[in-house]
């Protein structure tokens, strides 16, 4: 006969199989409802601890992924590509801006600056980018007028001097046939000396008269000179800052200065109505498709690389999701000058324009990686790397149905050698075939432990085992 503690355990022991029984069939009819089509008013099933093996969903390492379970989880694809992997060298590296991209428009004198332009708009050949008044230009204007208004009336004046000293010269020479004549007259007995004393210093005064204006001809001739090489400097000078502005004047006699290329206005360095000084930046553009990509290779790769050899920039992962970013092309050339403290020297990648131009991902300053094929390398079938999760030990990851595009086959992953950013994958695919990349890692927390059991997103993005 048990005693009265036993039978206390009992009766315990009895209420915590029941509550706990209670407690699973309380669950199972909140749970079971979301995961079915049934209807709710449905009475749930008790709970049964020994439910058969064939009541169990059937074995399949299938997962359901409608087009609204694909959105909710980010979820993208790429496909299985043939390349040569364990020949491929990758080396990271940025874009960067060429100092020819680059151009600035400083102001040729200080004034005041009056913006035409906004920060990363588009401007093309002869757009005003900012008005400059300038009281030096205004000044330099005066100064070419001035100078040419004296320019101008040295020509009347030389001319005015040359006819008096045409007539000077007449005079000079009447007065000295005067003279011969009154020689004559004396020398045959006749004649007046105080008459020949006249015209002789009638000629001298003339003579003296004559080499005053051939002087001051003289002086009127180099002023004139100076005059017209003082105006082609003030010329000169206003062409200079115009054609540095790359600009012109305008009605209101501002500096108008102007773009001389296509390019993208990078930055203002001066707010709208503010006082430059001399020489001070303005405006900068520059012309993005004429970037380039800089990376950088241990000295050892130097044997394994050309200079000349032809290249392509991809993206890197995190901005190439769902593989959107196309790779540019490009052609390697060698830094002539290594780092001897790193071991590593720089690579430079000239790239072609027209793809940049067409490409949306290249920026300077953008991150991405150059990948550069060795001699002698064979092609392998390969997957991104980021398309491989590890779940516990096991590598796997998930083809998406060649027969039915809403759903995808969670695989053991047969790896091979990797680069970094592609892995060789042995076997279970073929070129084409789609790999999960984004959406992958939760794939796998939905499928972790119980591979050969099927199962379904939700549109909310939530997993259950198992059919609607």
């Amino acid at each position: 006969m048990k005693s009265p503690s036993m039978r206390g355990q009992a009766l315990t022991d009895l209420h915590t199989r029941i509550r706990r029984g209670l407690q699973i069939a309380l669950l199972t009819a909140v749970i079971l409802p979301a995961c079915t089509r049934e209807d709710p008013s449905a009475t749930a099933k008790p709970y049964d601890a020994k439910v058969s093996e064939e009541a169990k969903p059937a074995i399949t390492n299938r997962v359901d992924i409608p087009a609204s379970v694909r959105q909710n989880l980010g979820m993208t694809f790429a496909k299985v590509e043939s390349r040569p992997v364990a020949a491929t060298l990758r080396l990271p590296g940025a874009f960067e801006l060429p100092p020819t991209a680059m151009r600035e428009y400083r102001a040729p004198l200080a004034g005041r600056v009056e913006l035409k332009v906004s920060e990363s708009g588009v401007v093309n050949v002869g757009d005003t980018l900012y008005e400059l008044d300038a009281p030096d230009w205004r000044t330099l204007a005066e100064e070419i007028a001035a100078t040419e208004a004296k320019v101008a009336s040295m020509g009347p004046l030389r001319e005015a001097h040359r006819v008096h000293e045409a007539s000077l010269g007449r005079k000079v020479e009447l007065w000295k046939a005067r003279l011969v004549q009154l020689e004559e007259i004396r020398a045959a007995g006749g004649g007046n000396a105080r008459e020949m004393n006249e015209a002789q210093a009638t000629l001298v005064a003339t003579e003296a008269e004559l080499a005053d204006v051939m002087e001051k001809d003289a002086a009127l001739d180099a002023e004139q000179k100076m005059a017209e090489a003082m105006l082609r400097g003030l010329r000169a000078r206003r062409e200079a800052i115009a054609r540095a502005a790359g600009g012109e004047v305008s009605a209101a006699g501002t500096l108008v200065v102007r773009a001389v290329e296509p390019a993208v206005v990078a930055s203002i360095h001066a707010p709208n109505g503010a006082l430059v000084e001399q020489g001070a930046d303005v405006v900068e553009t520059v012309r993005g498709e004429a970037i380039r990509f800089r990376a950088r290779t241990l000295q050892s790769d130097l044997l394994r690389i050309q200079d000349g050899a032809k290249v392509r920039v991809v993206a890197a992962t995190g901005l190439d999701r769902g593989g959107s970013a196309t790779p540019l092309d490009g052609t390697l050339r060698l830094a002539p000058i290594a780092d001897a403290s790193s071991r590593t020297a720089e690579v430079l990648v000239e790239l072609d324009p027209a793809q940049v131009a067409n490409a949306t991902w290249d920026r300077a300053g953008v991150a991405a990686s150059v990948e550069i094929t060795l001699a002698g390398g064979t092609n392998e079938l390969a997957i991104p790397t980021a398309a491989v999760v590890r779940d516990g030990t096991a590598l796997v990851i998930f083809r998406r149905d060649p027969a039915n595009p809403d759903k995808v086959i969670r695989m053991d992953a047969d790896l091979g050698v990797s680069d970094g950013r592609w892995t060789v994958i042995q076997s279970g695919v073929k070129a084409g075939d789609e790999i999960v990349v984004g959406g992958n890692y939760q794939l796998m927390l939905a499928t972790s432990g119980s591979a050969p059991k099927g199962g379904h997103f939700h549109s909310d993005g939530t997993y259950h085992e198992g059919e609607d």
